[in-house]
């Protein structure tokens, strides 16, 4: 795949990258293992005062980041503004809070003193996506650098320019060369660097392809993965629920990023007794977007990432058609240049069809009436992914005892599923495996090493 920067607002190459070579990839992970030996040495004061510096240019440079991930991905401005917030906000995180969440866990021993230590474990490679790229490097490098590794990305392939301006944001706030390195390399070459001796651990968010070639490279290697994958969101909506909130939360959680998301609210499960009024308003607000250009402040709806992701998502709703499903709105391509197709609902899906069981990475919604909570709870769980999932109803316990049956890595009750610093993402079965984000997602890398004291008297 070739590295370079295509507009899908109109399709055109702006600008074209070359791959590495295998020798200068050799010597930046060279370099890089190098640097680990002097990072893991460092305080974390130092490590934390370079990530507020790289924090605070990202946000001072908001305006000029926001427009080269709208530029390359076709972002709607405002989130793209949005999503340099939420990195600063993660990078920050782990500056101030790293310390303690690394800090020595005593251990209640029966004799002698024991405790655990958290080290760094040396150089890691991150494979990210396109879709939030900013954000998904952010959320694995803050913490690693934190901990004392390095880091090595290779970004897809189509936001070079996202993935230069990062590292240039590490060089700017006075980070070691080798502490956190670019490459510019294919997924399969990924792979194969995957398995390099130097490398320690990897971390891929992506397609369940690539995250199979990446483990599979990492577990040849005995060596640490995490996985974020597909998702495939259930938005549960229950009879008590208050509906026109429901509807105005579904449009967010399935349009935000053009749905575009591992986490949108892909399929709409609704309790028959609202189902007919839930379906009339969400099919209003989803006709009255406006379509446009992304920079543009008043688009609502811009194209997909590329032209291949347009092209792929109007074949798995033909496919579906073709099936038996019935498209509500929506379905085609958008009469025009870029990656636009217009936004979808889709129904009278059954087992078999492609929109039951793929993932619909953009503005599609799966529309499905059920006739009580316990087929709703069914019908969410029958998926390949269990990443995240949404409850609605005005009865707490009600909708955590939902939860509890959802086989996901997270659910939300009244809420689409989102991200912040502080709370773990992840998921289970085809998901992924492995947590970032929170607590969790600074322990993922590091050796957790017990040191035991003893007494000469100790018994042994």
């Amino acid at each position: 795949m070739a590295i370079q920067t295509i507009n899908p607002f109109n399709n055109k190459v702006i600008k074209n990258f070359e791959e590495m070579t295998p020798d200068a990839v050799d010597a930046a992970v060279g370099k890089a293992e190098t640097q680990f030996h002097s990072w893991k040495k460092t305080s974390y004061e130092e490590r934390s005062a370079l990530l507020h510096k790289v924090a605070d240019l990202m946000r001072n440079k908001k305006d000029q980041l926001a427009h080269t991930i709208t530029l390359e991905m076709g972002k709607l401005l405002a989130q793209s503004a949005g999503e340099i917030d939420l990195s600063a906000d993660i990078i920050d995180y782990y500056a101030t809070n790293g310390e303690r969440f690394l800090a020595n866990k005593v251990l209640d021993t029966e004799f002698g003193e024991a405790y655990i230590k958290s080290s760094p474990i040396g150089v890691l490679l991150g494979v990210e996506p396109w879709n939030f790229p900013f954000y998904q490097v952010a959320r694995f490098a803050a913490p690693n650098i934190m901990v004392g590794n390095v880091i090595l990305v290779k970004h897809a392939s189509n936001v070079p320019q996202c993935a230069q301006a990062i590292e240039e944001l590490f060089t700017e706030a006075g980070a070691p060369a080798g502490i956190y390195t670019n490459l510019f390399l294919s997924g399969k070459n990924a792979s194969l660097l995957a398995a390099d001796d130097r490398i320690k651990g990897v971390s891929l968010t992506g397609s369940e392809l690539a995250g199979a070639s990446l483990a599979e490279a990492a577990g040849k290697s005995l060596k640490k993965s995490v996985l974020e994958l597909g998702g495939s969101d259930a938005f549960i909506v229950l009879e008590d629920a208050d509906i026109d909130q429901a509807v105005e939360w579904a449009v967010v959680g399935r349009m935000n990023n053009t749905g575009q998301c591992c986490v949108a609210s892909k399929r709409m499960i609704v309790l028959d007794a609202v189902a007919d009024e839930f379906l009339k308003k969400f099919t209003a607000k989803l006709t009255g977007l406006k379509v446009g250009d992304p920079m543009d402040a008043s688009t609502e709806l811009g194209p997909l990432s590329s032209e291949a992701a347009a092209v792929q998502l109007a074949d798995q709703v033909q496919r579906s058609v073709d099936a038996g499903a019935r498209v509500v709105i929506g379905g085609k391509r958008i009469d025009r240049p870029g990656a636009f197709i217009q936004a979808t609902i889709i129904t009278d899906l059954k087992p078999g069809m492609a929109a039951y069981h793929e993932e619909l990475f953009g503005p599609v919604a799966s529309f499905y009436r059920v006739k009580d909570e316990q087929e709703a709870i069914t019908l969410a769980n029958d998926s390949p992914y269990g990443l995240g999932g949404s409850v609605f109803t005005s009865d707490k316990k009600r909708g955590e005892n939902i939860a509890d049956q959802l086989d996901t890595g997270m659910v939300f009750i009244n809420h689409p599923t989102w991200t912040q610093p502080d709370l773990p993402f992840g998921g289970t079965k085809r998901s992924g495996y492995g947590r970032e984000l929170s607590s969790l997602g600074i322990e993922e890398f590091v050796n957790k090493k017990l040191i035991r004291v003893s007494e000469l008297t100790d018994p042994f």
